[in-house]
This record gives C-alpha cells, structure tokens and sequence, in this order.
C-alpha cells in the first residue's frame, strides 16, 4: 500500500542552515519501506517548508512512521509543524 507521510513546518525564520542538514541526514537514511523524501518551500515564505515521506507497506502507520516522528519532533526546535497521514485512493 503505498502512503504518504506530510510534515509542514511554520517557522520565523533564523536557522535555516542547521535545518537544511537536518534534511539532508535524513534524505541519506534507509528506512524499509520509504520510497522517496521530498522538500518543498512555500511559493512565497521562503520559511514554511513541507517534508513530504513516500512509503510502501503492507499498512500505513496512522499516527506516522518512526521516522516521520522523529522528524517532526526535531523539527519543532525551527517552528509550528503540522504532521499528517495520507493513503493513495486505489483507482477504481
């Protein structure tokens, strides 16, 4: 089942570098099941980004993967972050 895991961050701004080598630590980390990782940055806030998880798995973790979790938590040092669950719809 393939799902996606969005991490949105608001933040004021400030350190922008120590996030970016967050980023960059996980995007080289192998977690079974993660497919892809991908980042965003606001059209218009050069500091909101979005933390996009891909995964295929038998089932999705509703509450979010270990990484996402972790993710999320070291993300809160930079901002507000808002952490969601999403399953593909299987096309009819």
């Amino acid at each position: 089942m393939k799902w996606l895991e969005v991490l949105n961050l608001r933040s004021a701004g400030g350190s922008s570098g120590l996030l970016e080598e967050l980023l960059l630590s996980i995007s080289k980390s192998n977690q079974s099941g993660r497919v892809e990782l991908k980042t965003y940055r606001h059209a218009a806030l050069e500091t909101d980004v979005s933390v996009h998880l891909h995964w295929n798995s038998e089932m999705p973790e509703q509450n979010g993967s270990a990484l996402g979790l972790r993710l999320a938590q070291a993300l809160k040092e930079f901002g507000l972050i808002d952490h969601s669950v999403w399953v593909e719809e299987k096309k009819s």
